[in-house]
């Protein structure tokens, strides 16, 4: 791998030498113990709120033994693809370390993005998710610069495969939104084709533009290869697809697959707008919404239920101690820099 020096075009993002940029310094805000403690109980109350407006009307009698006659072939099937797609989440800070160029151990850079993951999508992403990577890639020497081209190649990445399978979905197999809503299912259609150009304009991009380094507000932005971009499309496209099989088996295959990723793609986007940690209630009442007239609501709230607690809840018991861990092996390297 080869150093900046060697290769400028590795590079992501290149930090002004005289200043921080302004996102690095609205994560160090962040951090301040006085401001987590604000944003926690600001989170904590909103989501309070939410699940008990969410909750009035359920019957939950129904939920729980809808969860409860899961046979184990479901849950061990299910627990199998969450694994794989976490897996594929956390390979996505390997395209990071590709990109910089840094040397960090592929084992901890998985480590590091799993963790970041799992606190990321039950708790926030700037608090937890962002906050956690840069604090621990800085733990292990890596410079602030590479953080932040590991952080935005992950969440480009990320929305570059929610753009393919989104555009593929809503273009050939759109789902058929209810009255209400101010979207049908040619505005989907249209919206599909959209997001399919955006895709193919970023492939041609990075195979074709001769002029590689942009300068964004003070920074360089440097496009990554095609041979890279083919790799970010592919493991993010992997990655929703994998999170749909999850959701999908977990409702015992009652629904169609082609309809359960097309929700689940709706409710993401919904989850994202709602700026409600883990989506907690907004994924739920879009899955009613959508799918209620063909799995009865106890038995499809038993199966979101089933789902979060094992594609949320288990990892996010694993990533902790992981956590704790990985900041402690930091304290005994003592760091490690990366090639800059």
């Amino acid at each position: 791998m080869r150093s900046e020096a060697a290769d400028p075009a590795r590079r992501a993002w290149r930090e002004p030498a005289d200043a921080r940029s302004r996102w690095q310094r609205s994560v160090e805000w962040l951090q301040r113990p006085g401001v987590k403690r604000v944003v926690l109980a600001a989170f904590l109350l909103a989501v309070l709120a939410l699940l008990a407006d969410h909750a009035r009307g359920i019957d939950w009698p129904a939920v729980w033994a809808s969860m409860r006659t899961s046979p184990p072939r479901v849950l061990l099937q299910a627990v199998a693809l969450a694994a794989l797609a976490h897996l594929v989440y956390s390979s996505f800070d390997l395209i990071g370390r590709w990109h910089s160029g840094h040397t960090m151990p592929v084992a901890r850079v998985a480590g590091v993005g799993f963790v970041s993951y799992a606190f990321n999508i039950n708790l926030g992403s700037l608090v937890a998710g962002i906050a956690l990577r840069y604090r621990l890639y800085a733990r292990f020497g890596l410079h602030l610069g590479t953080v932040t081209d590991i952080v935005a190649l992950s969440m480009l990445t990320n929305w570059l495969g929610y753009m393919a399978v989104s555009g593929v979905v809503f273009l050939w197999r759109p789902l058929a939104l209810p009255p209400g809503w101010n979207l049908d299912s040619e505005g989907l259609r249209l919206l599909g084709a959209v997001l399919l150009a955006v895709v193919a304009a970023y492939l041609l991009a990075c195979s074709l533009a001769e002029k590689r380094v942009w300068h964004v507000r003070g920074r360089a932005l440097t496009l990554p290869s095609g041979r890279m971009a083919a790799t970010q499309l592919a493991l993010a496209s992997c990655n929703w697809l994998v999170i749909a099989a999850v959701v999908w088996t977990a409702m015992q295959g009652r629904i169609d697959y082609a309809a359960v990723l097309s929700v689940l793609l709706i409710a993401a986007v919904a989850g994202l707008v709602a700026h409600v940690p883990a989506g907690l209630g907004v994924i739920e009442a879009v899955f009613v919404a959508l799918l209620s007239h063909r799995l009865p609501t106890p038995e499809l709230l038993g199966a979101l239920l089933l789902y979060r607690g094992i594609y949320y809840i288990v990892p996010l018991g694993l990533a902790a101690p992981l956590a704790l861990w990985l900041d402690a092996r930091a304290t005994q390297v003592g760091g490690e820099p990366a090639r800059r």
